[in-house]
């Protein structure tokens, strides 16, 4: 049981790799694609295009904008993600069409037909809905989340959904998590956040004054802990944690 004194009122999520993930992976994606727009596929491409995404995508800028209109919102996320996956190609091999590539992928993870709930990620939520729980969502995923979560059904079981491009701060920042704990008017120690992430998620919420609890679906430990932090390897477990 978690010592949460005070009693949780709401429990918040990351998103992807939380409550849902890519089908096959994010370089399969992408080599699938490129290979029908004219990308020149070797054996070892695969692999290459996993690691440059990898770097690229750590050594992105937050997805933070300036930009407060919808439309001009969803450029700018667009544009964040052409800069990395013109990146991931410019080290792995550029070709003609990327321009038309990028126009389809982009759609690709729009589609829910791309993405996979976790197979305890309903009735998880269920069970915590019907507990009383108020649940959110705080996530850097781009405005994209929103179709994806209705094509997978679970849109109607969120209170709030805070992302960073909206919110104008990205996890770690303190801040995202307090405007999400304000759509609720509860105190940091009156919700718990869970996620994929010890730095975005657990680190990030524990700093902000949340409970945190990490997922580590694959016992691969990034590191100890914050104080008061707990680990889990399945969401069936919350429930249980917050009796």
């Amino acid at each position: 049981m978690i010592d949460i004194g005070p009693s949780i009122r709401v429990v918040f999520f990351d998103a992807a790799d939380t409550l849902f993930h890519v089908k096959g992976s994010v370089a399969e994606i992408y080599l699938q694609h490129a290979v029908q727009f004219g990308f020149s596929q070797t054996p070892n491409s695969l692999i290459a295009i996993k690691q440059a995404f990898s770097r690229a995508f750590q050594e992105a800028p937050p997805p933070i904008f300036a930009v407060t209109e919808p439309v001009k919102i969803k450029q700018s996320e667009r544009l964040w993600w052409f800069d990395i996956v013109h990146n991931v190609f410019y080290r792995v091999g550029m070709f003609e069409r990327f321009d038309d590539f990028f126009d389809r992928v982009f759609e690709v993870f729009e589609d829910a037909g791309s993405w996979r709930l976790f197979p305890e990620t309903a009735s998880t939520l269920t069970s915590l809905k019907a507990s009383g729980m108020e649940l959110g969502i705080i996530s850097n995923f781009d405005s994209r989340l929103f179709p994806v979560m209705r094509g997978l059904g679970i849109a109607d079981l969120f209170d709030t959904i805070t992302i960073s491009s909206l919110a104008r701060a990205a996890k770690p920042s303190a801040k995202i998590f307090q405007l999400a704990l304000d759509k609720h008017a509860v105190d940091p120690e009156e919700a718990l956040h869970v996620g994929d992430s010890l730095r975005e998620d657990v680190e990030g919420a524990a700093k902000a004054g949340l409970r945190a609890v990490l997922l580590d679906r694959d016992n691969h430990p990034e590191g100890p802990l914050p104080a008061g932090a707990r680990r889990i390897s399945s969401l069936s477990e919350l429930p249980g944690l917050l009796k």
